[in-house]
């Protein structure tokens, strides 16, 4: 398995809608996906080859000065719990200490609301994230988002 930062927009989206078309229990909202694709283009993108196949991705986006987020993660089913995400991670996290950046943040749905996303809540929390907050207005009462951080020097 090996981890890759791609450079070429076209192939990072070309990899994000693979992955995330892939992934529709997680990301099943048409437009949500899209823009998850079309973001994709513009941040700092890593990606998990095996066999000359991409099956998972990671991307970071500047959200201030000294603050980056994990903006989308998709490994696919059957490279879960394997850990192909730890290592997405680790070389996002190494690339944003690299690139000065002083905090990690990443937003999923709080805890508890479904099992699915708890399984993504404590492979955050194993990562080093911190509860910050839980903010109910942004995606509605139905999917509370809770943003997790990361002190990275």
């Amino acid at each position: 398995m090996m981890i890759e930062q791609i450079k070429d927009a076209e192939t990072k989206k070309a990899v994000a809608r693979k992955i995330l078309e892939a992934l529709k229990d997680w990301f099943e909202v048409d437009e949500s996906r899209e823009k998850y694709i079309a973001e994709s283009a513009n941040q700092i993108f890593l990606a998990a080859k095996e066999n000359d196949d991409y099956v998972g991705f990671l991307c970071l986006k500047e959200t201030g000065k000294e603050t980056v987020e994990l903006a989308v993660m998709g490994v696919l089913k059957d490279y879960h719990r394997n850990g192909l995400g730890r290592k997405l991670f680790e070389a996002a996290k190494n690339i944003a200490v690299e690139e000065g950046y002083s905090f990690m943040q990443v937003k999923t749905v709080e805890m508890g609301v479904y099992e699915d996303y708890d399984i993504t809540n404590h492979f955050y929390l194993s990562c080093g994230f911190k509860e910050f907050e839980v903010i109910r207005e942004l995606w509605g009462e139905e999917n509370p988002c809770q943003i997790y951080v990361m002190y990275l020097k």
